[in-house]
């Protein structure tokens, strides 16, 4: 094996490479923004006034980095209801509160306990909004009482720490952590000194510090191990939760202490250093411990330490040696609160730490170049190769570039995958669930982050869907509220006309809007990663003027999408969904449902697509049985069908029944 200083430099380089690449969008972050979409479309059982603020937090907020092996082992949302408020024990009651909050509110003050950073919540107040001006008056509780903290999980089997956990292992995605959480506006006094503790080397900075406390903090329920079978205290005790601050905090470290983080979670994960990824609180070393420690050390290192000389094996050694001091000393002071330690005696920590104080720069160069290049070298389809000879810095360099070439050679490919997902999961979602104003809010919100084309992608998905409930119902308040809030006030102001169009010229409106944001996101999509899939732009108005009855437009469309698609390798697929289904013909529509019917497997998203080839070449045929085209004109038709077939193959079995069905109706043209 190549000697230590070898070994370090090359897994540094390695790593500044292969994680100093963001691939945005990923798939993990569209996972995260669905599922928080989705909590936000829930109500609470117990309280129809209220709606859910979300918020995605946990390793899915914090990293903007995208390493190759995966740092995601769960999404996190937390949520609150807009009809509660906490407030600290003392403080008067807000008179004003952000639009997100209920006109009614609950406000509970936050009282402190035995034990650093847990606490109770006490009904102390109602806040109700003035009609003029929109401020709050607030009224004393006559009957206050103890809020209890999993009043919110009685119908859950599956909690975790404060979470309830959705298993979604069977549908091949993350598992979610949905935690409720009470929020508070201010920071919490028992933080009181960590916005202005001094500190040598100026991280956070002040405008990071401002923006940390003016988000105040959250209240999530859970009791702490000790008290967890008291039978009072267990059913009411509360911990502060400062993930809105770790959130900006982490956001603004530097990449070199992002992948340090990084790596040492890897590390304490593949060495069974911890258990869980929250900081519930059990007697084991967690990855709240991880994100303790380097909390601490960008505070009290300087710059210079992290970037001078950079060699990210040293600085891992060096802070796994600090953790093992605090394990041996059963100290682990928690980042915001002074007198609150992570570590007590409960924790059978001893032989961790004996194991972290031995960790020296060669055993940990070489662990990595074993246990996260070799990892990475199996996500390469080459990798049989570069898990040979490594027995020299040489050899290993020239397997590290491989894999680095690899993975800038494949990034835009990752990226599009991610693209494909959004579309499936924003329209499935968005099928199956009713849209409120306060979901569309989230949706828009969420999907920005991460790329402005899914807002337009979603903006077409929300006219269609009220295009397809108003042609069941009729034109109200609830969908111009939609509209609005996703489009502006010019959907609002327009209100007066659209109001005396009927039904059906109101969602041929809706339609031909939808038709055209969707049109646009093909655009983009073709401008942007036409080097990795051939993509048409004008499918959906293909689709459209067939709808219309416009044959000899869409036969036009068509017939230049098929010549585009018909020898290309990588195909992109329309979701036929409720949302969507209501562009296609009578014949797709009844194919579709009587898929889903035979074969609930084919429920699933990604069997309710067909490729846009399939859609042309059926547009197509459907186009020149109506313009009566000639049989010669069929054969030819027949043919593309057949190289499609050939060239195509598909496990989608819509898409194959639809190749078929189009092939028929040519053979039933040609025969009489």
């Amino acid at each position: 094996m190549a000697d230590e200083c070898d070994l370090s430099e090359i897994v540094t380089a390695f790593l500044l490479d292969t994680c100093g690449l963001p691939p945005w969008p990923s798939r993990h972050r569209v996972e995260a923004a669905v599922n928080c979409a989705l909590v936000a479309t829930a109500h609470p059982r117990d309280d129809e006034e209220a709606e859910l603020i979300t918020l995605i937090t946990g390793s899915v907020a914090e990293f903007y980095i995208e390493p190759m092996l995966p740092h995601f082992g769960d999404i996190d949302v937390m949520f609150h209801r807009n009809t509660h408020l906490a407030i600290p024990r003392g403080h008067p009651p807000p008179t004003q509160l952000p639009a997100e909050f209920h006109n009614n509110v609950k406000a509970v003050e936050i009282i402190g306990s035995h034990l650093p950073g847990y606490v109770y919540l006490f009904l102390r107040y109602l806040l109700l909004q003035r009609t003029d001006g929109g401020k709050y008056e607030y009224f004393e509780c006559d009957n206050g009482q103890w809020l209890g903290n999993r009043s919110c999980y009685k119908e859950y089997e599956n909690i975790h720490g404060p979470a309830v956990l959705t298993d979604n292992s069977h549908r091949s995605h993350l598992s979610v952590d949905n935690v409720h959480c009470v929020r508070c506006l201010s920071w919490p006094p028992q933080a009181a000194d960590w916005p202005t503790r001094h500190r040598n080397y100026g991280w956070p900075d002040s405008a990071t510090l401002d923006r940390v406390v003016s988000n105040g903090c959250d209240v999530v329920g859970v009791a702490h191990r000790q008290c967890r079978q008291h039978e009072w205290m267990g059913k009411r005790q509360h911990r502060l939760s400062f993930s809105r601050a770790e959130i900006v905090l982490i956001n603004s470290w530097m990449p070199v202490q992002q992948i340090t983080y990084h790596l040492l979670r890897v590390y304490a994960k593949t060495q069974r250093l911890t258990e869980s990824a929250d900081d519930s609180g059990a007697g084991t070393l967690s990855n709240y411990h991880i994100k303790t420690l380097m909390l601490w050390a960008c505070e009290l290192k300087p710059r210079s330490w992290w970037a001078e000389n950079l060699n990210l094996v040293r600085i891992c050694v060096e802070l796994l040696h600090t953790l093992s001091v605090w394990l041996t000393d059963t100290h682990c002071p928690h980042y915001f609160l002074s007198d609150c330690n992570l570590l007590d005696n409960s924790f059978n920590v001893e032989s961790v730490a004996g194991k972290l104080s031995s960790v020296d720069e060669e055993y940990l160069a070489t662990w990595f170049v074993h246990h996260y290049v070799g990892q990475c070298a199996q996500l390469c389809p080459f990798y049989v190769f570069l898990l040979g000879d490594v027995s020299t810095s040489v050899k290993l360099q020239k397997t590290v570039s491989a894999i680095v070439r690899w993975r800038l050679n494949t990034s835009l490919s990752d990226m599009w995958r991610a693209v494909v997902f959004a579309e499936l999961h924003i329209t499935g979602s968005v099928s199956q669930y009713t849209l409120t104003v306060h979901s569309c809010v989230c949706w828009m919100n969420e999907l920005t982050k991460i790329d402005k084309r899914f807002s337009i992608y979603f903006s077409s998905i929300v006219l269609l869907h009220v295009a397809r409930k108003i042609s069941r119902n009729c034109f109200n308040d609830k969908w111009i509220n939609i509209l609005t809030k996703v489009f502006g006030h010019n959907f609002n102001q327009c209100y007066s006309v659209l109001s005396e169009l009927n039904t059906s010229e109101l969602v041929e409106l809706l339609q031909n809007s939808a038709v055209e944001h969707l049109t646009t996101y093909r655009q983009l999509l073709a401008r942007d990663f036409g080097s990795v899939a051939t993509i048409v732009t004008t499918d959906f108005e293909a689709l459209y003027a067939y709808k219309r009855g416009d044959y000899q437009q869409c036969l036009q469309l068509s017939t230049q999408n098929v010549h585009a698609l018909l020898y290309t390798r990588c195909l992109h697929s329309v979701p036929i969904l409720p949302e969507l289904v209501q562009l296609f013909d009578d014949d797709i529509v009844s194919l579709t449902a009587l898929t889903l019917t035979v074969d609930p497997v084919c429920r699933d998203d990604v069997n309710s697509c067909i490729t846009q080839l399939t859609l042309s070449l059926y547009l197509m045929t459907q186009c020149q049985l109506k313009l009566r085209h000639s049989v010669m004109s069929l054969a030819q038709t027949l043919a593309y069908i057949k190289v499609a077939q050939r060239r195509h193959p598909r496990d989608n079995m819509l898409d194959n029944l639809t190749l078929k069905l189009t092939e028929r109706k040519v053979f039933g043209a040609t025969l009489y």
